[in-house]
């Protein structure tokens, strides 16, 4: 058997709590065996049978959202308020498709220009790969799950190595719920069996959430075999200020959204783009909330404490980020401080004076770090907005709803806001474009990724 590479690492404390062989290459082929002969029997499940056992998820990531949230928060680091919130989200994703998805997979009659009648039919494909990150353990699983278990696709789900016990309790809601042998397979594969999965002829397609390297590497093994992907990848989101009667508020309002889960986030407001005459005031009271933080223990939440981020090295690396931007001249107001191993505990911090010279201007900071940038006008700030290699999501903020949607209407990415900072919810598409990868998630377009859109034509 191989060594563990899948392990429980409380970033809290530095402490290895529990560790998990890797899958035997057995194990792998029971897997995908189980999910081609169930997928012969779970795509002929009359769709709305389907939905109540895909309800029935729904109902236990509810039941069990408080042993949910202990696990991801002793796992990656979470505030246990915000992990707790994670599961419940989770059960509106599950209700959403379960109770829209027998109509959006319906089929759909289109026009005929040489009689008869036309329609689009949306029909499953097969087993599909699911390879999922530690940031959101339970979210990303449920929102690549869902759709699919309602399409009667079937699943083989390779969680991150840091989320064992995650991956371990989905398993066991989709067992309980009654989700039919086979249909979810949790399987703890090594890389190479990552690439093993993708090549072989009974997967018909694999979707990522991860960086950038990663997707580069399994948009690759894809399309060498010939398997359609989905990518979520990386994003460098702009916020962007034009004008606020209460700055206060809305400095509020993006430092709370920068520090959710810790900065990590794909679609967090890593840039603030700010304008000229309220920009000193903007970051001014950013630094208040940065101020006087210390490490506390993300299971008993207090306020003036922050939480550890996922790993000791992701820490580090942000600070190394920091720290270069630091040398070539940005200003830190606040935080910014690593403190002492073996934990992953990192200050949140407020930083100005980015400038393309810097790490910090073109790379992801996948942390709790607000840059903040000074702009005066509104064409400075979208062309600021749009240089960056992502394209996920972006907002943009004014007390006149119109100039804002002027300058929304011009952000290069997969998801634009005015005056929120993301549209979230079951119901909305995620997904960007550029370095942030390719195809949707969530909503409608949720249920058209993995489906033969099939037309079905009757003549006269």
């Amino acid at each position: 058997m191989s060594a563990p590479t899948y392990k429980v690492l409380n970033p809290a404390t530095g402490e290895v709590v529990e560790e998990f062989a890797t899958a035997t290459d057995a194990q792998i082929e029971e897997a995908l065996a189980g999910a081609q002969s169930s997928f012969e029997a779970w795509r002929e499940v009359d769709i709305n049978e389907r939905a109540k056992i895909v309800n029935r998820v729904a109902e236990l990531f509810a039941e069990r959202a408080q042993e949910l949230g202990e696990i991801m928060t002793i796992e990656m680091g979470k505030p246990l308020s915000e992990a707790i919130g994670e599961a419940e989200y989770c059960k509106d994703i599950f209700a959403y498709f379960a109770t829209e998805g027998p109509e959006l997979a319906a089929d759909r009659e289109i026009k005929s220009f040489s009689g008869g009648k036309a329609f689009v039919q949306h029909l499953p494909v097969g087993p599909l790969l699911g390879i999922m990150p530690w940031n959101f353990p339970l979210y990303q699983v449920a929102r690549f799950a869902a759709p699919n278990l309602m399409l009667g696709n079937t699943i083989v789900l390779k969680h991150a190595e840091s989320c064992p016990r995650s991956a371990l309790a989905i398993q066991s809601i989709m067992d309980e719920a009654g989700v039919p042998a086979g249909v979810y397979n949790n399987v703890f594969a090594t890389h190479d069996q990552i690439s093993t999965i993708i090549a072989d002829p009974r997967i018909q397609g694999v979707s990522l959430t991860g960086s950038e390297r990663a997707g580069a590497i399994i948009g690759e093994q894809a399309g060498r075999n010939l398997k359609k992907a989905v990518l979520e990848l990386g994003g460098s989101d702009p916020f962007v200020v034009l004008d606020s009667d209460n700055v206060a508020e809305i400095a509020q309002t993006a430092w709370g959204f920068r520090i959710d889960n810790t900065g990590q986030a794909c679609n967090s407001n890593k840039r603030m783009i700010v304008m000229d005459n309220i920009f000193d005031e903007f970051v001014a009271e950013l630094t208040k909330k940065a101020e006087g933080l210390v490490p506390g223990n993300p299971l008993e939440e207090q306020e003036g404490t922050f939480a550890p981020m996922s790993s000791r090295r992701a820490a580090e690396d942000l600070h190394a980020q920091v720290q270069d931007a630091v040398s070539k001249g940005a200003t830190l107001h606040a935080g910014g401080v690593l403190h002492d191993g073996p934990s992953a505990y990192y200050a949140p911090a407020v930083l100005s004076g980015v400038t393309k010279e810097m790490r910090a201007y073109y790379e992801e900071l996948f942390g709790p770090v607000a840059v903040v940038y000074k702009v005066s006008s509104d064409e400075e700030a979208l062309a600021l907005a749009n240089d960056t290699i992502y394209g996920l999501g972006g907002s943009v903020h004014s007390t006149d709803v119109d100039r804002a949607g002027k300058v929304a209407a011009g952000l290069n990415v997969g998801m634009a806001n005015v005056n929120t900072v993301a549209a979230e919810g079951a119901e909305m598409p995620f997904g960007g474009v550029k370095r942030s990868g390719f195809g949707r998630e969530l909503g409608p377009l949720g249920m058209d990724e993995f489906v033969n859109k099939r037309l079905y034509y009757v003549a006269d």
